[in-house]
């Protein structure tokens, strides 16, 4: 598969891999954007501008805690607004999945 579509197909999930992250557990920037980089290779640079705009969104809001062992961390955590735009996305994606699937001869 060349880079760029590499690179687009991981921009179409993007928001979607946060959501099923924060749908879990609040987490701060930093822990998010590590466990998206070993999943998918993707880089800080794309999540931080990806956050911002989902909390003007209103999918997510965030809060400041103390940590021990440095500064404060904003910790993200999904909104009701944010929890349903999940379920939707999930739906689309199964369907998506699905559909090229069955275009490229591979039952599911």
């Amino acid at each position: 598969m060349t880079e760029s579509i590499q690179i687009q197909l991981k921009k179409g999930a993007l928001e979607l891999c946060v959501l099923a992250l924060l749908s879990r557990r609040e987490s701060y920037g930093y822990e998010i954007a590590s466990t998206l980089a070993v999943a998918m290779g993707t880089g800080e640079g794309t999540i931080y501008p990806l956050m911002r705009r989902m909390q003007n969104d209103g999918l997510v809001d965030t809060h400041l805690v103390e940590s021990a062992s440095g500064p404060s961390r904003k910790y993200y955590r999904l909104t009701s607004a944010g929890r349903s735009a999940f379920e939707a996305q999930k739906r689309e994606w199964r369907h998506f999945v699905s559909a090229v699937s069955e275009l490229l001869g591979e039952s599911r």
